[in-house]
């Protein structure tokens, strides 16, 4: 009696300490105006969002990059790294659409992470992207997010043209998924 009682609590705690860990709370940054179906997707009411996001770092190549300088436009930020198999599998998804919203002022930036840079600059090579990535080795960029961000690899966080988190898409993304989410924040006023 005792032993199905303790296997009844671990449970129970077991149970609720899953429905935490799939929480998509924005506790904190506002509460979300749409969640999709799964949960995977959040985009957040322009008057419920933070303070602009502030990230800068140096690309693969070298080379300094700060998004403030695309404050005015819209900005998707990939989180990405060489070892994840699903971030493979939507690379050429990540580009078709860069290619598609670049027009419409879309700016995509990658945030390789966790990863050393001869391992991202070979996944680069074999997913080539029109877009840049910045590394975030230790995970220290991705803090800048705040609740609403990645928390899982691959993520992607969309960015108003204030630079707040407007959106999370957890996981790989599809192709009508993040043109719908990235237009949506393109044609807010």
């Amino acid at each position: 009696m005792r032993k199905s009682l303790v296997i009844l609590w671990v449970a129970v705690l077991a149970t609720g300490m899953l429905s935490a860990c799939s929480n998509t709370s924005t506790k904190g940054t506002g509460d979300t105006s749409y969640v999709a179906g799964d949960g995977s997707t959040i985009l957040v009411a322009a008057d419920k969002r933070g303070a602009p996001i502030e990230l800068a770092g140096t690309t693969l190549e070298g080379s300094p990059l700060d998004i403030s300088q695309w404050r005015g436009d819209i900005v998707a930020v990939n989180l990405w790294a060489s070892w994840c198999g699903p971030c493979r599998s939507e690379a050429v998804t990540l580009e078709k659409v860069n290619k598609e919203l670049s027009k419409q002022g879309v700016h995509f930036l990658g945030l390789n992470t966790r990863d050393g840079l001869a391992a991202a600059k070979a996944f680069q090579d074999r997913f080539p992207t029109g877009y840049p990535s910045i590394q975030d080795n230790d995970g220290v960029l991705t803090l800048a997010f705040g609740n609403l961000g990645p928390a899982a690899t691959p993520s992607t966080i969309i960015l108003d043209r204030k630079g707040r988190v407007a959106a999370r898409i957890l996981g790989p993304v599809t192709e009508a998924q993040l043109r719908d989410v990235s237009l949506a924040v393109v044609e807010e006023k």
